[in-house]
């Protein structure tokens, strides 16, 4: 019964494959349902790493093809959303032009001009201390968390992409974020993609998601692909470590309603 609903589509400019690739990929791995949710458009060209504003339609289209053509088979509709202090409108306002199954909140910029897993800014690692850095990244997370915008929240510690952490016991970070994520009664998602960068660990550290099972937080275990071949990848890893921190089940999302499935 697994699923994977973060899946990416060439309309972000740094994914590959069309969506029938993703579903053929996702069918060979024998997953039960599949949902793509590219990067959301913002009312202007933000940057170069999601869908242009105009290009909403054809994202919907794209998706709307593949449900033709897999009739049979279970294809949901999501958006990552950018969560950036200001644009909590922008987010609403798109939430009213689908009939979506999820909404992924995620942080990428911790200032309106570094997105912190960008690596054409490893430069500014080296110019102020890792602290501040992940401090800013946990404020941000922690105030999209709050925004209760959102139907599961990508990546949690992203900020660890590319192998910086700070001094001593990172639970200082972490009990602010899962603290709001209780609070909200959210979803959190287990990331496989960060065994595929730098850091070579998924998103979140074991340690967070020890602390997320103590509290009860429901999870949802996701490969975030931007390439067919990327789909379910690491799973057996991923469920298997959420079996042995406790987790007993995971999500699964239709219509904004999450339904608990038993692990197996």
């Amino acid at each position: 019964m697994r699923t994977d609903y973060h899946l990416h589509t060439p309309l972000c400019g740094h994914a590959v494959g069309a969506p029938r690739e993703y579903v053929l990929a996702a069918q060979q791995a024998g997953l039960a349902e599949i949902g793509f949710s590219d990067h959301n458009p913002m009312p202007t060209q933000f940057d170069d790493w999601r869908m242009g504003p105009g290009q909403l339609p054809e994202y919907l289209a794209l998706i709307a093809e593949a449900r033709q053509e897999f009739a049979g088979y279970p294809i949901r509709l999501g958006l990552e959303c950018d969560f950036i202090p200001g644009q909590e409108d922008h987010i609403r306002h798109l939430a009213a032009q689908a009939d979506w199954d999820y909404l992924i909140g995620s942080v990428h910029y911790i200032t309106p001009d570094w997105d912190v897993d960008n690596p054409r800014h490893l430069k500014r690692w080296t110019e102020q201390p890792v602290e501040q850095v992940w401090q800013a990244y946990f404020d941000a997370y922690r105030r999209m968390v709050e925004s209760c915008l959102f139907d599961f929240l990508a990546h949690p510690d992203l900020v660890k992409k590319f192998g910086h952490r700070p001094d001593g016991d990172l639970v200082r970070f972490y009990t602010p974020t899962l603290d709001a994520m209780t609070e909200a009664g959210t979803v959190l998602e287990i990331n496989t993609a960060g065994l595929r960068k730098e850091v070579r660990e998924m998103y979140p550290s074991r340690q967070f998601l020890e602390l997320a099972a103590a509290r009860r937080i429901p999870i949802v275990i996701n490969s975030d692909a931007h390439a067919p071949g990327e789909v379910a990848h690491a799973f057996d890893e991923a469920y298997a470590l959420a079996r042995e921190i406790g987790f007993t089940h995971v999500m699964r999302f239709k219509k904004r309603k999450a339904e608990a499935v038993r692990i197996e």
